[in-house]
């Protein structure tokens, strides 16, 4: 998945070096970055409120009543609003939770978490799910993770959140620091104790308890790798003893590796796609770029596409052969929900590769010839 949009900006203030210019920006990067694993990106006018709240022009509450009158005076709803709504006010929800710097580390917190991360964004916001879910998975080819039973919910969280309350860093090599810190962040979202949000709950609440703990740490990591994030959680949940996967927790690891310790691990999201290294002679993704490198315009995709994501050749892929299919439709060929399919061929339209045509009723995508 591409950069989600906007981070960039604010990579003035971090250069500048003021500190507390550059404290809010890295906590704006990272709460609009953590937007893009649910396949969300947020709106210009965010980006520019949220400057003013690190030029010290308003707070962050002022920018979270802005945006909600934003987005109530508007006259005219584009497409993506909701999706640009929801992502917004969940980005200030974040920043103003990670300027506090506190933690409640409890079940209770978490749950608490939630509710303050999504309040006026979902209904649900702070309440366990009463129901089981599967997901279908890119990085999985459709396949899901197994997720806890709704029954087990609460005693789950209670059971992990207190286990490493009591756990004892002392005398752990920085590799044996590294592997706890994984399989504790990895069980805690393999719970799923929410019905929508549970990975950019996980991922406030570690940012919390690391630095609880002792570690001082940028979320720059977050802000700019947070689809990597949920796809090495993913990866570290599944296990398919028929087609030879076992849990692979090392793509965590190196998340972590490069967060707390500064290495420099590549984190490239199609390194995950247990097709990786199936594709004879090559991986899947330089498989793909090959052939879009090759391609001409007319029979294959166009050149321009050769810095595509392997999801929007996925997707490109479809409506070449499917002018007319919808949304839904294309989400169900490539395992991915409608709002993330949504997403896509937003960039796609961005970077003037595809175009629909006739609107939304009696429409059909179409390439852009250069």
């Amino acid at each position: 998945m591409a950069l989600p949009i906007y981070i960039e900006d604010f990579d003035e203030y971090i250069r500048q070096g003021e500190p507390d210019k550059k404290e809010k920006a890295y906590i704006w990067q990272t709460a609009i970055g953590l937007q893009a694993v649910d396949g969300l990106s947020t709106s210009k006018y965010l980006k520019e409120t949220a400057k003013r709240n690190i030029e010290g022009e308003i707070t962050v509450d002022e920018v979270s009543r802005l945006v909600k009158s934003y987005y109530q005076s508007k006259t005219q709803r584009e497409p993506d609003d909701d999706e640009k709504e929801e992502a917004d006010q969940a980005a200030a929800n974040i920043s103003k939770i990670l300027s506090a710097r506190t933690l409640d580390f409890s079940t209770a917190g978490y749950v608490s978490l939630h509710r303050r991360i999504f309040e006026g964004v979902l209904k649900h916001a702070g309440k366990i799910r009463d129901y089981n879910i599967t997901k279908k998975e890119w990085v999985l080819n459709g396949d899901t993770v197994n997720y806890l039973n709704s029954e087990d919910l609460r005693r789950a969280l209670n059971y992990d959140i207190e286990q490493e309350r009591q756990f004892s860093y002392k005398g752990l090599s920085t590799d044996e620091m590294i592997a706890h810190i994984t399989r504790f962040v990895s069980g805690l979202w393999q719970i799923h104790a929410f019905g929508e949000g549970n990975t950019r709950t996980t991922a406030v609440f570690t940012i919390q308890y690391l630095r609880s703990i002792g570690f001082d740490i940028n979320n720059d990591l977050f802000a700019k790798h947070s689809w990597y994030f949920r796809n090495a959680l993913v990866r570290a949940n599944y296990k398919n003893a028929r087609l030879g996967i076992n849990y692979s927790p090392i793509y965590l690891e190196r998340f972590f590796r490069n967060l707390l310790l500064g290495e420099e691990h590549d984190l490239r999201n199609r390194i995950m796609h247990i097709d990786w290294n199936k594709v004879d002679g090559d991986t899947l993704s330089q498989s793909a770029n090959h052939e879009v490198k090759s391609a001409k315009v007319g029979d294959d995709l166009p050149p321009k596409c050769k810095n595509c994501t392997l999801e929007e050749v996925a997707v490109l892929r479809i409506v070449q052969k499917s002018p007319s299919a919808t949304q839904k439709q294309i989400a169900a060929e490539i395992g991915k929900s409608e709002r993330t399919v949504k997403s896509i061929t937003i960039a796609l339209q961005e970077k003037n590769i595809l175009q629909r045509v006739n609107g939304k009723r009696n429409g059909y995508w179409s390439f852009i010839e250069d």
